[in-house]
């Protein structure tokens, strides 16, 4: 690895764990916001079974984010969100999953 590639993942470490030690503030913090599961699933007009074994999680799940008992995170958030702006696109995507 070359030297200056070295020192810049040095100098990047060395601020990741004063960040996470909470001596000095992040440059930059990204947040995404989740959307209610209840609403997006509506948009598609599909039950809660059928919208689950299409995102591929239990039923249960989908239930416990739309009565707020949990909240979907990681990759739920994301496919959540591109249900919430493109319905039509993702149903199209994810429709040969039902197949």
């Amino acid at each position: 690895m070359d030297k200056i590639l070295f020192d810049q993942l040095h100098q990047s470490m060395k601020e990741a764990v004063a960040i996470a030690k909470g001596e000095i503030q992040p440059s930059r913090v990204f947040t995404a916001e989740t959307p209610d599961a209840k609403t997006v699933r509506e948009k598609t007009g599909l039950s809660q079974a059928v919208f689950a074994a299409l995102i591929g999680v239990k039923v249960k799940t989908v239930q416990n984010w739309e009565q707020h008992r949990r909240n979907p995170t990681g990759a739920a958030v994301a496919l959540l969100t591109i249900f919430d702006r493109e319905p039509e696109t993702a149903m199209k995507a994810l429709h040969g999953a039902l197949n």
